[in-house]
């Protein structure tokens, strides 16, 4: 029996994890498709005068099951994936992709749609539903139907190849990163990393049957490694591998995924009438056109390469006084930041460590929450887990009303992608008077346990914890009526709002406070650190804007242009970077063929959001920090204009109506320190 055919029978309706087997997915999911065609049919075809009701509303809810099946299928391709998980992703997802286009270029449903939008203004709809009503027939003539029969055709073919290309690129990534070890066995070579790292090396050598210690390009292996160890030509060693993902003109090789991409992405926007990719997306963003977007990374540009300029030649002196480095290369970076940082705040990643234990973290994140909107986190075993890693809590409000599911899974494994992200199992919607609640996910790859210590995070993955956790929140507490407008189905510019926000809350001795206290002594983290966190908060500040604004101009340099003449995927990302360059170029080295934001997740044209959003994040928590960071109204109004809205309207007519003005860029110039 095929578990994922019909509703779950599981508390919570949960993913039922322990009895899906890798094989029930692909003839679940042909199966769902026929039965969702079967339900998209009846309301295409009904001989009723289309309503609201009949054909929005109707299509709005069609498909549940198929929608549920395969987030859980993806998410799972993500997080504890194997080669049958990714042999299945490479055939069902030309399905799904056919099947998208099935239905946004069936005639029949479009004029039906057609017919209900055209009397929009006659028609007594809510704010939501007027939202509903013009994002489906959006949806619908953004992706082809008012095409030629022939041209229908060719966005068939261009979606299906598409589908298969993204994939490719996040496997050959995947597959690069698992096949990279630096086997140590001189433990010389390991001067100047922290003992956790060292006794992390050491287990994942144990693990695989080998003496000595071993470096990956996973993150919690990686970064403390190109932070303080000083062989520097290990760290050159595992830089250039870092670097190269996707281009070793190897069977994993992404420049051609990278140039296919890039190509059928224009051709597709072209097809549908629009000039370049980056102007189809735009269309359906805050920021609206690629002109707005440059602009925007230009003016941050200016303001930011003066400073960033200061810091690269102070830290280059820094690197020649202490060890005669002549000329600072991308393997130096972390590693003389590090000693500087030290030098100048005496504030020591690894000095923090002891005061960051998950756990502790785990529970301040949960005890903001509380403060700010009365939520309670209680720990369940209840449910099914995909992996025995995977925590599991009942989200519950003041009233103990089931707010979420929340599963957290924390550390690094062969079968997940690098990173850190959020993502849903089942969405929040209100259906025939039920306000179905959400399962909501964040997935990291934070340092395991060793034998001797917990996990000890460092600031940084303390901030990308509550990021996450933001982006949680924003899902966890959706209150609309239809499951494509509620959670994070926001905007992509205003998507990181409630995720970058939250990250303000690490900085502040109220908030650290409450959970930063040291793993063996219990000791509460000395307000003199809390300090240096704060002053150290804008460190290099110029040179980390700079890194965000050259990613967001190497996405346009991609998708704002006609990229058909492009045949060399390296010199084409040069001339991206020309205006934003400090460290001298590695030719080994490409970060296209591995941009798994832009060429398999999707930020493709929408890389500058993480900046755009920054600008509203730091407006909005100003209002917070004028008021009191816990203050419950101003929680109260984020979390009824921002947090419970979702998509449902317009997200500047949102902010607004939380902060009383429109976003001001100033307050994130003055936390970076770039303008007094």
């Amino acid at each position: 029996m095929n578990v994922l055919l019909n509703k779950f029978n599981t508390k919570y309706n949960s993913a039922p994890f322990q009895a899906i087997k890798n094989e029930h997915f692909k003839p679940a999911i042909e199966t769902l498709i026929k039965e969702t065609k079967t339900e998209i049919k009846a309301i295409a075809e009904s001989k009723n005068i289309p309503t609201f009701k009949n054909t929005i509303e109707a299509l709005e809810y069609a498909g549940q099951q198929l929608d549920r099946v395969t987030s859980i299928f993806f998410n799972l391709n993500s997080a504890e994936t194997n080669e049958e998980i990714q042999k299945i992703a490479q055939d069902i997802s030309p399905l799904l992709s056919e099947f998208s286009n099935d239905i946004t270029l069936n005639e029949k449903l479009f004029a039906r749609i057609k017919e209900v939008y055209n009397q929009k203004e006659q028609l007594d709809l809510t704010e939501e539903q007027k939202t509903l009503l013009d994002k489906k027939y959006k949806s619908f003539a953004r992706n082809g139907a008012n095409l030629t029969e022939d041209k229908k055709e060719q966005l068939r073919a261009i979606d299906k190849k598409l589908a298969s290309l993204k994939l490719k690129f996040g496997e050959n990534v995947l597959a690069e990163t698992n096949a990279f070890e630096m086997h140590i066995t001189n433990k010389e070579d390991l001067d100047g990393l922290p003992e956790g790292a060292i006794e992390a090396a050491q287990q994942l050598a144990e693990s695989k049957g080998k003496d000595g210690w071993l470096i990956t390009l996973d993150y919690p292996s990686y970064i403390p490694f190109m932070t303080y160890a000083k062989n520097r030509a290990l760290r050159k060693k595992l830089s250039i591998a870092f670097g190269s993902k996707g281009f070793n003109n190897n069977k994993l090789d992404n420049q051609n995924n990278v140039l296919e991409i890039a190509k059928l992405r224009y051709q597709r926007a072209n097809l549908l009438g629009y000039k370049t990719h980056a102007h189809f997306v735009l269309e359906e963003r805050m920021a609206e056109t690629p002109a707005k977007v440059e602009n925007f990374l230009n003016d941050l540009l200016n303001k930011a390469k003066p400073a960033a300029e200061r810091e690269f030649a102070y830290l280059q002196d820094f690197a020649k006084e202490i060890d005669d480095i002549d000329h600072l290369e991308k393997w130096d970076g972390a590693y003389y930041s590090e000693k500087l940082k030290q030098k100048l705040f005496n504030l020591d990643d690894e000095k923090l460590k002891p005061y960051f234990k998950l756990e502790n973290v785990i529970d301040g994140a949960f005890k903001v929450a509380n403060k700010l909107f009365g939520l309670t986190f209680k720990e369940i075993d209840t449910i099914d887990k995909y992996h025995p890693d995977v925590l599991t809590y009942e989200v519950l409000d003041e009233d103990d009303n089931l707010v979420s599911i929340f599963y957290a899974d924390f550390f690094p494994r062969a079968g997940k992608r690098n990173g850190a992200w959020m993502t849903s199992y089942k969405p929040q919607f209100v259906q025939n008077g039920v306000n179905e609640r959400p399962h909501v996910s964040i997935v990291c790859n934070f340092t395991k346990p060793t034998k001797t210590k917990p996990s000890l995070l460092t600031f940084n993955e303390v901030t990308t914890l509550f990021h996450e956790f933001g982006h949680a929140l924003h899902g966890m507490l959706a209150n609309t009526t239809y499951p494509s407008l509620s959670g994070t189905s926001v905007y992509w510019d205003f998507v990181e709002l409630p995720s970058q926000v939250l990250e303000n809350w690490c900085y502040e001795k109220e908030a650290l406070e409450l959970f930063a206290t040291h793993y063996e002594t219990g000791e509460l983290i000395p307000m003199d650190l809390v300090e240096k966190i704060k002053e150290s908060a804008t460190f290099n500040e110029g040179m980390q804007t700079l890194r965000q604004i050259s990613f967001g101009l190497l996405d346009m340099h991609w998708h704002g242009i006609d990229p058909t003449e492009v045949t060399d995927v390296k010199a084409h990302e040069n001339e991206a970077f020309k205006d934003t360059k400090l460290y001298p170029d590695v030719e080994e080295n490409c970060m296209s063929t591995a941009f798994s934001h832009i060429f398999q997740g999707g930020y493709s044209s929408g890389y500058y959001s993480y900046k755009w959003a920054e600008v509203l994040d730091a407006d909005a928590f100003d209002y917070f920090k004028q008021n009191g960071i816990f203050n419950r109204d101003i929680a109260l109004k984020f979390k009824d204009n921002v947090l419970t809205k979702g998509g449902t309207e317009n997200p500047l007519i949102l902010y607004k109506r939380f902060r009383g003005q429109d976003p001001k860029p100033e307050a994130l110039l003055k936390r970076a320190g770039l303008i007094k």
